[in-house]
């Protein structure tokens, strides 16, 4: 445990968000995006921050690191592929589908049991496929699908109801709040629910931060190691081919990254250097530009991260502009944004 006694919530307020990335279509500022960045320095301090740190937020499937790691805490016996599907905001590919189904049939449960919400599979292609297929939402196909069978198999484990188990007092949901506590160093400010249906816990962007380089930066063996482990060795399973977070994990060695809908990016190296962002308008496509130059900062070789550091506008079918961090963030300038 880090903390016996975990500071005060942050405060519910409206943001005091900045410009973290700009819109740039020939060498014009065409959109600015708002948002917050915290970049941690190994020994945990500040060492640069944009906009609003502080202010509670909900840090949506970029808290699903800490949720796997109360759940091992509590006794769920994963590890490889199947605990990293455990953390995962999965495409819904057949891999996905089955290592969920693989979780269940370990519990003696089936998809019947989830309560998670019926989808589509997340990615599009797989979507289209599916769709071709005749086939209509389910709940194994929904991202968070992993995550739920992981959730009822620790509930069965330590013998409590499996019906309930999304209810924000029932004692896994409990287990994890503790959790999510302890790593981010900080009470939960507010308690909603996810677009699955499991309990969604407002913290701030600087304890997501903190939360990560904890789960980086832990001893060899404990939860938190497993869990960073499995997700960086299976960063596929933890989302699925082709996407961008799984393409950083694998650019970046040691890196442990997560997404979460609503423009939220958390980062973090073995060493406990961390970066946490949030773009206030959710758009996804500063969420890597922004992550990028934030780990740039945070001392990663910007050579590494040269495929992330923003997408192309295209006008005509060729490039005329792209999406790139402030200069606040970044200040190298890039010849395509001239």
């Amino acid at each position: 445990m880090y903390s016996s006694s975990p500071a005060d919530a942050p405060l519910v307020r409206e943001p005091l968000h900045a410009p973290v990335a700009h819109l740039i279509r020939g060498g014009v500022v065409e959109g600015i995006h708002y948002g917050s960045v915290v970049v941690l320095g190994a020994d945990g301090t500040v060492e640069f921050q944009l906009g609003d740190i502080e202010a509670a937020f909900y840090p949506r499937s970029a808290v699903k690191p800490l949720q796997a790691v109360a759940m091992l805490r509590a006794g769920l016996p994963l590890d490889g592929e199947l605990l990293s599907l455990a953390a995962a905001s999965h495409s819904g590919e057949n891999r996905h589908l089955a290592g969920a189904r693989r979780i269940l049939e370990l519990a003696g449960l089936t998809e019947d049991d989830l309560r998670n919400v019926p989808d589509m599979p997340f990615d599009p292609a797989v979507r289209d496929a599916w769709v071709r297929a005749g086939r209509t939402p389910s709940r194994l196909a929904q991202n968070c699908s992993g995550k739920h069978a992981a959730m009822l198999w620790t509930a069965q484990l330590n013998g409590w109801s499996l019906t309930d188990y999304l209810d924000p007092k029932h004692p896994l949901q409990q287990a994890i709040q503790e959790i999510v506590e302890d790593l981010t160093g900080q009470r939960v400010a507010r308690v909603t629910v996810d677009g699955c249906g499991a309990p969604l816990f407002s913290i701030s962007l600087h304890g997501l931060a903190r939360a990560l380089s904890r789960i980086t930066s832990a001893a060899p063996g404990t939860p938190e190691a497993r869990v960073a482990d499995a997700m960086r060795s299976h960063a596929e399973m933890a989302s699925g081919a082709g996407r961008d977070v799984a393409a950083l994990m694998r650019a970046v060695p040691g890196l442990l990254a997560k997404d979460g809908f609503e423009g939220v990016q958390v980062a973090a190296l073995p060493d406990g250097r961390a970066v946490a962002v949030k773009i206030a308008d959710g758009a996804n496509r500063a969420r890597i530009p922004v992550a990028a130059a934030a780990l740039a900062r945070a001392g990663v070789d910007p050579e590494l991260l040269t495929e992330f550091s923003g997408e192309p506008l295209l006008g005509g079918g060729e490039p005329v502009g792209c999406v790139r961090a402030v200069r606040a963030l970044d200040p190298v300038e890039l010849p395509a944004c001239a």
